[in-house]
């Protein structure tokens, strides 16, 4: 009996004293350590959507409205689309669930996931609905290879998957360091800035009464991002309690820079997209926006705004309040969860 406490004792301390970046495979639910993470995983069943649920073909007749400049944007956007979730997928299972040692952290990860593999069928589906030739939908998922703008984005990714590919382990001070640097930049570059230019697009069309299909889809998947993002960032802010070490000058200029090639990258996106003028949307607008969005990333992560921008894209501010009054007035009976709470897309784009 007394060589029993002692054990239980030892597992107790040894409980209390690991941490989220400690190497292992913690199985331990209860007692729970990192419940917030928990009640993300819980959040994100709510919002469960599927495909299925969003018709694509309404918007066939506004592709035939398209001036060719809008027709070249809507085609770079769908390209980006095709890879740009299975890129993210890609790092999560290769990177986050392994060293994210908590099980309430890994149920999030297995629902992101999932998440992500409808975003994929969500672009799959609009590419088949969009790009009825097949060649041309084979270009389309070739973008990361024969499109620069794109490629470089996922040069970008790639180089920042490749950066802890090959550590089994978080072992040391300079291990840790660069899985945070990871998971910072999907969470705030590619996640936060990436895709959040992609929806700017996508809500500008919708602005104008185009593509009514694609932004519905949209909603969800800007929910679910957000999540993605926020589950992220509740990661870093954990590690920074437990290891405040990590957080220093040396970090904060890392993600700086990482920031900057972020935005230099979604930039020349943005004159890829619009260089053949856009009526309503033009390069420079995209570039502060972007601007805004990396300041209020920097922000989120404790630092200091990059570039003092502002958003000048008004269509952002009032689409929250246009989707969010027509999101639940279209096919409610259709929706697999009930979704309880309140709904909000009042993200500071």
């Amino acid at each position: 009996m007394t060589i029993d406490q002692t054990t239980t004792t030892v597992a107790t301390d040894h409980t209390e004293t690991r941490m989220l970046l400690d190497p292992g495979m913690n199985l331990t639910l209860r007692p729970m350590r990192y419940p917030h993470f928990y009640e993300r995983y819980r959040d994100a069943i709510k919002n469960t959507w599927t495909v299925e649920e969003v018709d694509l073909h309404t918007d066939l007749k506004d592709l035939q409205r398209l001036t060719d400049a809008e027709r070249h944007l809507v085609g770079r956007l769908v390209a980006f689309f095709a890879t740009g979730d299975t890129i993210v997928a890609n790092n999560l299972v290769l990177n986050l669930y392994q060293h994210i040692n908590s099980p309430e952290g890994r149920l999030y990860l297995s629902r992101q996931l999932f998440e992500e593999a409808v975003h994929v069928q969500f672009y799959l589906t609009l590419l088949d609905t969009y790009v009825p030739d097949e060649e041309q939908r084979r270009e389309a998922f070739a973008a990361v290879d024969n499109i620069a703008s794109i490629k470089d984005k996922a040069d970008f990714c790639f180089r920042w998957i490749d950066s802890v590919f090959d550590l089994d382990k978080l072992e040391t001070r300079d291990h840790r360091r660069a899985f945070l640097l990871n998971v910072i930049c999907f969470a705030a570059c590619i996640e936060g800035l990436f895709f959040y230019g992609a929806f700017a697009y996508v809500y500008f069309l919708r602005s104008r009464g185009l593509l009514n299909g694609l932004a519905s889809g949209t909603n969800w998947v800007f929910r679910d991002e957000s999540m993605h993002m926020a589950f992220a960032f509740d990661v870093v802010e954990t590690v920074r309690r437990e290891e405040p070490d990590l957080f220093d000058d040396e970090l904060a200029a890392q993600v700086r820079a990482m920031m900057r090639d972020a935005v230099d990258a979604e930039a020349q996106f943005a004159q890829d997209l619009l260089g053949g003028g856009v009526a309503g949307l033009s390069v420079a607008d995209m570039r502060t926006y972007l601007e805004s969005v990396a300041d209020r990333r920097l922000e989120q992560l404790g630092l200091e705004p990059e570039y003092g921008s502002t958003n000048p894209l008004a269509f952002m501010e009032l689409q929250d309040v246009q989707e969010l009054s027509n999101f639940f007035e279209r096919r409610v009976s259709a929706y697999q969860v009930g979704v309880s709470g309140s709904v909000a897309f009042n993200e500071e784009f």
